[in-house]
């Protein structure tokens, strides 16, 4: 009973049968009793690669082989533990040769067995024992014992002593050939004509986004026209102008073109709005000469803005530096005339609009 027992558990674990060529797993050979344990010869290991000595990285068959097994023999392969060899492939095997012992008697196999294995660092390995469970077609049960192996891995020898330097050689000069040239004309061809419908797309619609943005900043412009435009009062920008020069920082003499420059373009600018004159455009004498023809200026007035104006050119073309009284005086002369035009200017236009509506009344 109990040898029946054994036999079913030990050919549920193993899957390894040389009939159906099934492949082998781990078994437990602790359920077979040790009276049924035998040692045998025929382990081997051997080298996959033709070399003389075993290298790092160097792939290693590692198994057994067992002779005159009956026919439909099973086998139990075990886990191949405490190596520290890295597994490569699982057990494989092989039927060697085949003997036939007559009619109705099964036949005698050599099989082999193994595993491939490989090490990755150099040194002495030790390969663990190889166990293989066996169960005979007439059921006898037992474990078959194989010795452990060594194995030296080594190193590939480097000879320094033979070394030799070599100067390096220069860019082999290869010209370039009309066979090479009419085959990349064509390949750009090719490509130009792959990418020609996409540059034509991509050009309509830069026209047409270019063309979109024009339109729509052209009727930006034609809704703000002039009218719509609130200007502020010549005065009123000209004296906002001329307080930014209040400060005796801008006397220093290198900074003095900078000052003078202001203050003349910001009566030049009121000048132009209050009276119509291009005064940006003439120079002092026109200027002068075009302003006598005001009815609302005084010479008084021309007299203390014509000094102001002499003295900004010679500042400005001359190299002149002028004093701290005529710096001092520019900004309140320029301000004075701003003020003074400007109320002359608005009591002419209240005198015009009274004799207009007397004129109306009669």
């Amino acid at each position: 009973m109990r040898k029946a027992l054994i036999y079913v558990v030990f050919q549920l674990m193993c899957t390894f049968a040389f009939q159906a060529g099934a492949q082998a797993v781990a078994i437990d050979t602790a359920d077979i009793p040790r009276d049924r344990w035998m040692h045998a010869d025929g382990e081997f290991l051997r080298q996959l690669q033709q070399r003389d000595s075993i290298l790092i990285g160097d792939q290693l068959e590692y198994g057994f082989l067992m002779e005159d097994l009956e026919d439909g023999t099973i086998l139990g392969f075990p886990e191949i533990a405490g190596s520290s060899m890295e597994l490569v492939q699982d057990w494989q095997t092989k039927v060697v040769s085949r003997k036939s012992q007559g009619e109705g008697k099964p036949d005698l196999l050599d099989v082999e067995a193994s595993i491939t294995v490989a090490a990755f660092e150099a040194g002495n390995y030790k390969l663990p024992p190889i166990i293989v469970g066996r169960v005979t077609p007439s059921g006898k049960v037992d474990t078959v014992f194989f010795d452990p192996m060594e194995v030296e891995i080594k190193t590939m020898p480097l000879d320094t002593s033979t070394f030799q330097r070599h100067p390096m050689k220069d860019l082999i000069d290869t010209p370039f050939t009309w066979d090479e040239f009419i085959y990349t004309l064509k390949e750009i061809w090719t490509a130009f004509v792959a990418l020609l419908p996409w540059l034509l797309l991509g050009k309509w619609v830069i026209i047409f986004v270019v063309t979109g943005v024009y339109i729509w900043i052209m009727r930006k412009r034609k809704n703000v026209s002039p009218a719509n435009v609130v200007r502020e009062p010549a005065h009123i920008v000209a004296l906002r102008k001329l307080d930014t020069y209040r400060s005796n920082a801008m006397w220093a003499p290198e900074r003095q073109k900078t000052f003078y420059t202001g203050v003349t373009d910001a009566l030049r600018e009121y000048i132009s709005g209050r009276y119509g004159i291009s005064a940006m455009e003439m120079t002092t004498a026109e200027l002068f000469s075009e302003m006598k023809n005001v009815d609302t200026l005084s010479p008084d007035q021309l007299t203390e803005i014509h000094d102001l104006f002499e003295t900004a050119d010679f500042v400005k073309f001359a190299k002149f530096v002028a004093s701290d009284e005529d710096n001092a005086s520019a900004v309140p002369k320029a301000v004075r005339f701003v003020t003074r035009t400007y109320q002359a200017e608005l009591e002419k236009q209240q005198e015009e609009g009274t004799a207009g509506k007397e004129d109306k009344k009669k």
